[in-house]
């Protein structure tokens, strides 16, 4: 069973930057996509980004494209998401998670193992 736990969340202004990690624990990443989600406040929990094994693929939510960054490091089990530009709209409480290989799926249901959370809040 892998274990996930998300860190780097936090306060930020809007426009500014903020980087998210997640270490894995149970088990090598490297068998899994893996991906972040985030859910707002009475919204349902929503796609952000996701990466292939290798790295060589990641897919992004339109609303990120241009401005978020996945990526990964098998040696070490840890994926991190690099939030730049962030605005208002993304605050939320980001999630990460691992999912069977093939290719990166933007919904839930198709992931494994879930962290628990860290909140990210951007002020205007």
């Amino acid at each position: 069973q892998v274990q996930l736990v998300e860190s780097g969340g936090g306060l930020v202004q809007a426009g500014g930057s903020l980087r998210l990690s997640c270490a894995a624990s149970g088990g090598a990443i490297s068998f899994y996509i893996m991906a972040w989600f985030r859910q707002a406040p009475g919204k349902e929990r929503e796609f952000v980004a996701g990466i292939s094994r290798s790295g060589a693929k990641r897919d992004y939510a339109d609303s990120v494209k241009g401005r978020f960054t996945i990526s990964r490091d098998n040696a070490v089990n840890l994926v991190y998401l690099q939030m730049n530009g962030l605005l208002p709209e993304d605050t939320a409480v980001y999630y990460c998670a691992a999912g069977p290989d093939g290719f990166v799926r933007s919904y839930s249901s198709a992931y494994y193992y879930w962290g628990q959370g860290t909140q990210v809040t951007v002020s205007s």
